[in-house]
């Protein structure tokens, strides 16, 4: 086409539309600056705008400047168990409450504490201590449940937050809030931040992998999606890449029947270059995205089968994850991808692992949801230090909310259900910083109230992002007029007691 010929209607309209939004989506910001400097005149005007400056690059990990100081870790494996973990059946040991069996919860305690509409309804509300045995391990003494005897083996490599809170009393605003800082849905994950702000180690795999691990119980399984690893309005590429345990790892890595890998090439040399055009036509920057998307995925054709491939692993990796990390789609079998994951230069695994909303027969659940656990994060922690990655690498574990003293439902001396509890939740880090042998925060004897350091998600998400070297009020990204953080607008601080 010479630049003299005309352009077809429908492409001028497509054009202009683009534009538009790009303007719109671009230039508000422009609009709003433009009118700010009338008042605030000219030197302001002048003023070099330095976040416009500072774009992201998936091929140099530090063009924002970062990490803002040395950071403790380079890699984080966040395992989120899905429905809020009861506490106090697991790490917040209350002997007392033994003697309280059946007994309704005072009034000065609950305090008026806003309810679900699952007990709500509920005459009493008893108490119902838990029925499994605690004792302490280490030398740090750590109050370890009986239904985790691996994990109580590590007891000295883990240190406890007994005191997070959060303002969510519901899974979706809570799991969102746990994952972005923020209840309302349309904000980037923490995994996305880390992979906008650190970059990637390996330009074979993608910076920040999300693997969602199948329970042995599927009694009550809570409804999660990509929203919960999404970009939002940072650069597409810093969205979570799910692996799938059934079939193709990723969706369409592979050739279809009759493409080979040099027809593969010649296709996506071509869409890149159609890509370039269009970049220059329309400045559209996710243009940039999908192109360096489609070269990782060229990549990948050949890293991702050698990365899911556990042929080469020795029988004494599977004796210490347990049996089940043969088992695609097991907790186990996800904990050992995250380690070969981390290994390769993936910056961020998120590992999802549903089931854990125990409104009624804890008895008959909770002992599975643990065995699924216990032996796999053991073997992974043991499995990082052996191998001198412990370190650099943060493990964090827990939920989004924890669970009432309480019963819902029916109680007995062997049997009962908890309701979700934001007032207080137990979570556990390893490696990468985080000080091990050491339990932060207390609660009351009704494992209810927090009497002594309170955690908020914001102060934890402040706290782990200096873990990795970032300053968190320096860590922005320009956004509808506001400097975008991942711990929002409201005061947090870094909770320098956890740092090791």
């Amino acid at each position: 086409m010479s630049e003299h010929e005309p352009v077809h209607p429908v492409v001028e309209e497509w054009v202009r539309m683009e534009t538009r939004r790009q303007f719109l989506r671009g230039g508000a910001n422009a609009l709003g600056m433009g009118a700010l400097s009338l008042l605030a005149g000219d030197a302001f005007a002048q003023a070099p705008n330095t976040a416009a400056t500072k774009k992201p690059n998936i091929l140099k990990p530090n063009a924002l400047g970062l990490p803002h100081f040395a950071p403790k870790a380079k890699h984080v494996i966040y395992l989120h168990m899905v429905g809020g973990p009861p506490q106090m059946d697991l790490y917040d040991y209350k002997p007392k409450m033994q003697e309280f069996y059946d007994k309704d919860l005072p009034e000065s305690i609950r305090n008026g504490q806003r309810l679900t509409t699952m007990t709500s309804g509920q005459s009493r509300f008893p108490i119902a201590p838990s029925k499994y045995k605690f004792a302490q391990y280490g030398k740090s003494g750590m109050w370890i449940s009986e239904l985790l005897p691996h994990t109580a083996k590590m007891a000295d490599d883990m240190c406890f937050i007994r005191s997070m809170h959060t303002d969510a009393i519901n899974h979706e605003p809570a799991i969102t809030y746990m994952q972005t800082g923020n209840q309302v849905t349309g904000r980037p994950c923490i995994g996305s931040w880390v992979s906008y702000g650190l970059g990637s180690l390996n330009n074979n795999l993608p910076t920040f992998v999300v693997l969602v691990a199948t329970p042995s119980n599927t009694d009550q399984i809570q409804a999660i999606s990509a929203r919960l690893w999404t970009s939002a309005f940072l650069p597409g590429e810093h969205a979570g890449c799910s692996f799938r345990s059934q079939g193709d790892p990723i969706l369409y890595i592979n050739n279809p029947p009759g493409v080979d890998t040099k027809v593969r090439r010649t296709t996506l040399d071509g869409l890149k270059a159609l890509n370039e055009i269009n970049y220059k036509t329309v400045g559209d920057e996710e243009t940039h995205t999908r192109i360096q998307q489609y070269e990782l995925a060229f990549r990948m054709q050949a890293s991702v089968p050698e990365l899911t491939d556990l042929s080469k692993e020795p029988e004494s990796t599977f004796k210490l994850y347990g049996e089940d990390a043969k088992k695609p789609g097991t907790f186990a079998n996800t904990a050992l991808m995250a380690r070969r994951m981390v290994e390769r230069g993936v910056r961020f695994v998120q590992i999802y692992l549903n089931n854990w909303d125990t409104h009624s027969n804890v008895a008959g659940r909770l002992p599975s949801q643990c065995k699924d656990i216990d032996q796999a994060c053991y073997g992974l922690i043991q499995d990082l230090k052996a191998r001198g990655m412990l370190d650099d690498t943060l493990v964090i574990w827990g939920g989004e909310f924890g669970r009432t003293i309480y019963s819902q439902g029916g109680l007995t001396k062997d049997n009962y259900g908890r309701d979700h509890h934001p007032r207080c939740y137990t979570m556990w880090m390893a490696g990468g910083g985080a000080r091990p042998g050491q339990a932060y925060g207390e609660t009351d004897d009704f494992s209810y109230n927090i009497v002594k350091d309170p955690v908020n998600v914001h102060d934890f998400h402040a706290t782990v992002l200096t873990m990795l070297g970032i300053d968190q009020e320096r860590f922005t990204y320009k956004y509808q007029g506001l400097d975008q953080k991942l711990t929002g607008v409201e005061p947090s601080k870094v909770i320098k007691e956890l740092l090791a």
